[in-house]
């Protein structure tokens, strides 16, 4: 681990030490081993991985009141702090600026490996077991219900009216966290993804079943 990495790790591990949100420590470093994960068998520069999955929601809307795309510049004010060479930053920042899900109809633009790998790394975290259980940590922080059964999903055509939907976490499945299979980039993370999105289906299945309490004996 290099000096500016672990400059960069402290720092954010005590930014992050609070969270309640599902956005907290634990998920970052969740995503930076992941991401090292993926990069060891797909490639691309390592540093440049670490760094933009330690930065990646430095600044995300759904933890700074609202603003949106203002992760590049907080990533940048941080990595300029300990010394990070100006094209290292730009490129640790177009990764950021990119990474996040910004609505179920709006386009992926990921130009390069290592933010494929950091995408696929971030949107990993978000389904499977861990995810479920990061949806509803989120929903209740944010004060929304688990579930109520004539409110339907809406599948966002922008990042401003997603990024200011208020639903019910099981929309959530709806609106990102049962499309995000099909955004994968890498090989490697569509072969953990297969599994983690067949976990979400199955308990969703078991969520419908039990919400409507239907006994099987």
């Amino acid at each position: 681990m290099t000096k500016l990495i672990d400059n960069i790790r402290n720092e954010v591990q005590s930014h992050f030490a609070n969270d309640t949100s599902g956005h907290d420590w634990f998920h970052i470093e969740r995503v930076v081993k992941l991401a090292v994960y993926i990069q060891s068998v797909e490639g691309g520069d390592l540093e440049i991985v670490q760094l933009a999955a330690l930065l990646h929601d430095i600044s995300d809307h759904k933890l700074n009141g609202g603003i949106l795309n203002d992760g590049a510049r907080a990533a940048n004010v941080i990595l300029t702090k300990y010394g990070a060479a100006k094209e290292l930053s730009l490129k640790v920042c177009d990764i950021i600026d990119r990474v996040s899900f910004k609505g179920a109809k709006v386009f992926d633009e990921m130009p390069t490996l290592e933010g494929k790998i950091v995408q696929d790394a971030d949107r990993l975290d978000a389904i499977g077991a861990i995810g479920i259980a990061r949806a509803f940590s989120y929903g209740g922080n944010k004060n929304r219900p688990m579930y109520v059964p004539n409110q339907s999903y809406h599948l966002h055509d922008d990042f401003e009216s997603y990024a200011k939907s208020e639903g019910h976490t099981i929309n959530h499945f709806y609106e990102k966290l049962l499309l995000l299979k099909e955004r994968l980039h890498t090989d490697t993370a569509k072969k953990i993804g297969n599994e983690r999105h067949d976990f979400m289906q199955t308990f969703l299945n078991e969520f419908y079943k039990e919400w409507e309490s239907k006994i099987v004996e």
